[in-house]
């Protein structure tokens, strides 16, 4: 059975889940259909130099804040090339891909991803050599991904790509300095229905974010309907220069938008 005919498949079954499990125990036993929809029969190793800092109840399924941190000393020699984050009961679990490079030191990122019932959330790191590496942990919360939505049309599109993009200070050149990004977009899951017409919204999100240093790369991310309206990220970089940090966002109807700050030291 091809990949593509599988989500499909695993689309389809997890939204026959959501729909009878709303505000129930997170289940263990959707992982292995998600498992071998994303990483097939590929073997993956739980760890501890990876965790996941998060609510065990959320207020909002739409805005789950959720930490991700990886301890280079504790890894023991494994280098991590992606991470990839996934809420098992979503309908559309692969919330997004974080593609690290070196410049990232100890990977620590902050984001808001949806829920749309209670579930597992988990990191997948996949190292350079091709081996896959897990943490995981529960959450409660709901109802993130569906629902309705509303407003006027021409002013959530007039606003959407609008980028704030900050380096916290103080700066010091060779240690890890803080950067802020956050874009406005409604990111439409395509699961939501219009309020007025009952029918579906088409998908409308942001799909990648590239951030580089003085024409490096420093992170990008694949970004998915998973991660919540006006997407957010807080992480870490090492600059031992200084610079400019730049971001380019597109999304899945190909608008492209960028923002830059300078760093100094």
């Amino acid at each position: 059975m091809n990949q593509l005919l599988i989500k499909i498949i695993l689309t389809l079954i997890l939204s026959l889940v959501v729909s009878f499990r709303a505000y129930a125990e997170p289940d263990p036993q959707l992982w292995p259909i998600v498992k071998e929809t994303f990483f097939s029969n590929r073997a993956i190793q739980p760890v501890e130099f990876m965790k996941i800092e998060a609510p065990r109840r959320a207020e909002s399924g739409a805005q789950v804040p959720v930490t991700l941190s990886l301890d280079n000393a504790k890894a023991n020699g494994v280098v991590l090339k992606k991470i990839y984050l996934l809420v098992d009961a979503n309908p559309i679990p692969l919330a997004s891909t974080y593609h690290l490079n070196p410049i990232l030191g100890n990977f620590e990122l902050a984001t808001r991803i949806r829920f749309e019932t209670d579930s597992f959330v988990r990191i997948i790191g996949e190292s350079v050599d091709g081996k896959l590496y897990m943490a995981s942990r529960e959450i409660r919360a709901a109802g993130g991904c569906g629902g309705t939505v509303d407003g006027d049309e021409a002013a959530i599109r007039a606003s959407a790509g609008k980028i704030k993009l900050k380096v916290e200070a103080p700066v010091k050149l060779g240690e890890p300095v803080s950067v802020i990004f956050n874009i406005k977009h409604p990111m439409r899951t395509g699961l939501q229905r219009d309020l007025q017409s009952q029918g579906y919204v088409p998908a409308f999100y942001i799909n990648k974010a590239s951030f580089n240093f003085n024409g490096k790369p420093v992170m990008s991310v694949d970004v998915g309907v998973g991660t919540s309206e006006d997407p957010y990220m807080k992480f870490n970089f090492t600059p031992d220069v200084s610079g400019t940090l730049e971001v380019q966002a597109t999304d899945n109807e190909g608008k492209i938008f960028k923002q830059q700050v300078d760093v100094k030291g």
